[in-house]
């Protein structure tokens, strides 16, 4: 089988390959056509300009060695928009000093998990004792890994310290081989929805990254994901993530005891489609506590047929993802990284949240500016 065109949706098969990346190394980058070639030379010469980079910075891919090839070639696979897959470091591993793991840690299997009968849990004041600290040092993790972002930095670097910043906390990174999962937390760029994984490419001036942290502590997961600026971002970008996180933060003001989980969805949809956006409807928030991923479920779109109604006790996420053109998805061949359909670009804010007598604690809130996001302090 032919490759196919490098160029975004056009589909057809490609015989001809950049000249330049042969040269470099860079595997992939064909291209049907010589006019297909030139019509995307401005986006694909970035490519090479990324690789000089990386390459100046040492950090080449599989430890070094630049006799490797650095963007990942999937042959007959066309991509929705301009990202490309680079390659992973290996598999880090965690010290004996963690010794609070989830059951899924050696085979990548999440027993308990499928083992559970799908009711919802109230939890005892012990266990959401136990959610709060965790909680807590799943913020921290997070915001070290924010304040890291900036052009030149590779999603690998930042997902090297949120495993070392995990470790400090004793906590186990939660994504970490969960049903195989390479990486100690989520990155997702640009058009990637959700479950980027965190590889050799270094992030450009004008980019958006999502970067989602789990941490497990004391048997229990605390989740929570922001949507940070690369450098300076265009306004329509800026806009987006703005709308997304004001979607969670209406949903998380309804958040009571008898409130419906089915009705999270309107106030997140009637927002985002105020603005012109879409919301994905492939993935959804999650109960979490003992187990990474239960019930309840809560769509973020309207009309769900989500079931159950919030009680005090109930621990769970809204995670809303927002996309700019059409809401539905594509699985890149690594069966995880979620992108959009039409490569525009999403964006996604989480939060793990306790239901109360009279309302909701957000467990993962910021001690900072007041609960405001992280973007909103990144200079315009």
């Amino acid at each position: 089988m032919l490759p196919v065109c490098d160029t975004p949706n056009c589909g057809k098969e490609a015989k001809f390959r950049c000249p330049t990346c042969s040269k470099l190394g860079i595997e992939g980058s064909f291209f049907c056509t010589q006019n297909c070639f030139k019509g995307y030379w401005k986006e694909h010469k970035k490519v090479h300009a990324l690789f000089e980079q990386l390459k100046n910075q040492g950090a080449a891919p599989l430890g070094g060695d630049l006799s490797q090839p650095l963007i990942v070639s999937w042959p007959g696979y066309n991509f929705t928009g301009d990202l490309r897959p680079y390659r992973q470091s290996p598999r880090r591993q965690l010290p004996d000093t963690v010794t609070g793991r989830p059951d899924y840690w050696r085979d990548g299997t999440p027993y308990s998990e499928r083992q559970d009968k799908g009711l919802l849990r109230v939890l005892g004041d012990e266990e959401q004792e136990d959610m709060r600290i965790v909680c807590r040092l799943a913020r921290e993790v997070l915001e070290e890994a924010m304040r890291a972002v900036e052009p030149g930095v590779t999603t690998d670097a930042i997902d090297r310290l949120v495993h070392e910043a995990s470790i400090e906390r004793d906590c186990y990174p939660s994504p970490l081989n969960y049903y195989g999962f390479p990486k100690s937390c989520c990155t997702s760029v640009n058009e990637v929805i959700c479950h980027g994984i965190p590889d050799m490419r270094p992030l450009a001036d004008g980019d958006i990254v999502n970067i989602d942290v789990t941490c497990y502590h004391r048997e229990h997961h605390g989740d929570l994901n922001e949507t940070v600026f690369v450098g300076s971002v265009d306004e329509e970008s800026r806009r987006l993530v703005q709308v997304t996180w004001e979607c969670l933060r209406k949903a998380i003001e309804m958040v009571k005891p008898g409130v419906r989980y089915r009705d999270v969805g309107d106030v997140i949809q009637q927002h985002a489609h105020s603005a012109g956006l879409s919301v994905v409807r492939t993935y959804c928030g999650h109960g979490v506590h003992r187990l990474f991923h239960c019930a309840p479920n809560v769509p973020h779109y309207a009309r769900n047929k989500a079931v159950g109604v919030m009680k005090p006790g109930h621990v769970f996420t809204i995670e809303p993802m927002i996309n700019q053109g059409v809401w539905k998805d594509q699985l890149w061949p690594d069966k995880w990284t979620s992108v959009t359909l039409d490569g525009k670009r999403s964006a996604q804010f989480e939060d793990t949240l306790l239901v109360t007598e009279t309302g909701c604690e957000v467990l993962t809130r910021r001690s900072v500016d007041d609960g405001k996001p992280f973007f909103m302090s990144q200079p315009a």
